[in-house]
């Protein structure tokens, strides 16, 4: 390491470059000097070379010996020091516009009130930042930011790690406001229940589910989705709660449910972390299928499945019969290869979801 540091126009010279000059002038050898100095020749070697911070001792046994202020010695090593901040600023705020370039700050602008800033790259950036109460952008790159990545990801993009972060992370902060209860399995088993026996009310099951799930100590969020985040939901243990998120990217009637199911089913079994688009592996089909059981119960769905009537109404009296919406079974015909997708006549069954954001979080119409 160098006792001097160039950056730009700019150098920063650190205290052990003018000490290394004072040694040169006296014509004394640093081991003289060490010894003159009350220190030893390896920290004064550390010092020199710039690898070491001039500490308030050797400030003080300068400055005995050269007759001059600790502060002034102080000084030296504090304006060094502010310059080395200075220019790691620059170099994180070049890392932070990489990170930058995988998002757009109409999302933040127009989900969550950010202030319009055309043109002027540096001052969304900063807003961004401070949103998400981060010290730099450049952290969501990470895959161990917020949540674990499972190991079935490995092939994920940087861009798509850094929009599934920021997610979890705008998720999680709600999620620390919150002041729920102590996390309790077997309650949430019972809010679970309850929540599928709302599958067909489409204009306030949001509300109740989360008013259930948060007396149980689960925090449910739903966000809108970043285009390219390949994600769909996530799970995280905060203190004594758990945040569960879902995202819009997919809210036809359907595979909303699943896929909120499929996160229930990540927080019933222990297993905490991000769901990705076409992830495989032991814990996610654990997830899935305890999706699609409780969704629709096995048994019944074996059943209907030997009738071999799969139109419109019989559709309509099956999920009348379990207590589902239409379009979760639909769904289910579909995936399964039963029912085309681009079967027109099955459109009735169809609902979409729309997620709005207002100042006490997420809310379904």
């Amino acid at each position: 390491m160098s006792n001097y540091m160039e950056y730009h126009d700019t150098i920063a010279f650190h205290p052990g470059y003018y000490i290394k000059e004072i040694i040169e002038n006296s014509g004394l050898t640093q081991e003289d000097f060490a010894k003159r100095l009350d220190t030893t020749p390896k920290n004064l070697s550390l010092l020199i070379r710039g690898e070491q911070s001039l500490s308030i001792d050797i400030a003080m046994k300068l400055s005995r010996m050269m007759g001059t202020s600790v502060s002034y010695w102080l000084n030296l090593q504090n304006g060094y020091d502010a310059l080395i901040a200075e220019f790691r600023s620059d170099e994180e705020l070049l890392k932070e516009q990489k990170t930058f370039e995988y998002l757009d700050y109409k999302y933040f602008r127009d989900n969550y009130g950010l202030p319009d800033l055309p043109r002027k790259r540096n001052e969304q950036i900063k807003q961004v930042r401070e949103f998400l109460n981060v010290a730099t952008l450049s952290v969501f790159t990470k895959r161990d930011m917020a949540v674990s990545f499972r190991s079935s990801m490995k092939d994920i993009t940087e861009g798509s790690v850094v929009k599934a972060n920021v997610m979890v992370q705008i998720a999680v902060n709600k999620a620390l406001k919150a002041k729920a209860p102590k996390f309790n399995k077997k309650k949430f088993g019972n809010a679970v229940k309850y929540a599928l026996s709302l599958t067909e009310n489409h204009e306030e099951f949001y509300p109740l589910i989360h008013d259930a799930f948060f007396e149980t100590g689960v925090i449910f969020i739903i966000l809108p989705n970043i285009s390219g985040s390949k994600t769909n939901g996530a799970t995280k243990k905060i203190g004594d709660n758990i945040m569960l998120m879902v995202n819009d990217r997919r809210l036809n009637a359907d595979s909303f449910w699943f896929t909120l199911f499929h996160e229930i089913g990540h927080i019933v079994h222990g297993d905490y972390g991000i769901s990705f688009e076409k992830e495989t592996g032991e814990w996610e089909e654990a997830a899935d299928r305890f999706a699609e059981d409780s969704l629709i119960p096995p048994g019944q769905y074996r059943d209907f499945l030997v009738s071999g009537k799969f139109d419109l109404q019989a559709i309509k009296t099956f999920a009348g019969q379990i207590g589902r919406d239409p379009g979760i079974v639909l769904g289910r015909l579909q995936n399964d290869g039963i029912v085309r997708f681009d079967d027109w006549t099955m459109n009735p069954l169809r609902h979409k979801y729309l997620v709005k954001i207002a100042d006490s979080g997420s809310r379904s119409v």
